[in-house]
């Protein structure tokens, strides 16, 4: 049976449960998913056994909780290996956690959202903006925002006509003269800034990382609590975050 857009129902319902267990941490009931999904619970079950077959995902039988597979990591490996850059990218990443003592990520431009492809956790007390494989409206990010700062003026115009605005926090950026301003101030410090405008009591400093063609390629942030990353602290992690995508840009350019 196919859908009203042409696609196939079964798959896209299947590839509707893959993207909710994988926001679930902690996995989730049969219920509970089918209520997510808006799906009964039988049509539910059947599809996630025909997933559990082949590995896509598994239930844990102690809590009754549903959980993505090693099957689907197996796919998703295949998305990372082909960024030649994200291995490479590792000490890089480690060496920005050490010195920050917070959390350090590596994310790509994806139809208009940043991809988060990997991560070093801090060793403090916090959580990540987005875990590896989340995403984020690209004006909320700053690995977004760092990335766009690169475009001619003529690119970022066609973008903030093609894409509308997001005020996930009231700190959001909320219309295009807000943007310029703010793409502005990252080209003269060399770093952009999340300041609590994707998810409250975060901030994130993030900086480009240039391939051989002078194109961001990717980009690299550190993210923590904003109690903890000060003023002070954003302009050193600043710094640091501007020295090491420069270093990584040169390894990209060879």
């Amino acid at each position: 049976m196919t859908d009203k857009t042409g696609g196939v129902q079964s798959v896209e319902r299947a590839l509707s449960l893959l993207e909710k267990l994988a926001a679930q941490d902690e996995g989730i009931r049969l219920s509970d998913l089918a209520t997510e999904v808006g799906l009964t619970v039988s049509t539910v079950h059947r599809l996630l056994t025909t997933l559990e077959q082949r590995g896509f995902v598994h239930a844990d039988p102690s809590s009754k909780r549903w959980h993505v597979g090693r099957s689907a990591f197996a796919v998703g490996a295949a998305f990372v290996r082909q960024r030649h850059f994200v291995a490479p990218a590792l000490p890089y990443l480690r060496r920005l956690r050490d010195a920050t003592r917070e959390t350090a990520n590596l994310g790509i431009l994806e139809d208009g959202e940043v991809l988060t492809l990997s991560q070093v956790e801090s060793r403090e007390i916090t959580r990540a903006i987005s875990p590896p494989g989340g995403r984020v409206p690209m004006l909320n990010s700053g690995m977004g925002k760092a990335m766009l700062a690169t475009w001619d003026d003529a690119a970022i115009d066609g973008f903030l006509a093609a894409h509308r605005f997001e005020r996930k926090t009231p700190r959001s950026l909320g219309d295009r003269a807000a943007v310029l301003a703010e793409i502005a101030d990252i080209r003269a410090r060399g770093y952009a800034v999340d300041d609590e405008e994707y998810v409250p009591g975060l901030r994130c400093v993030a900086a480009a990382v240039l391939g051989p063609q002078g194109e961001a390629v990717c980009a690299l942030s550190v993210s923590g609590l904003a109690a903890r990353m000060t003023a002070d602290r954003v302009a050193e992690t600043g710094r640091r975050i501007i020295a090491l995508a420069g270093e990584f840009s040169g390894w990209l350019r060879g």
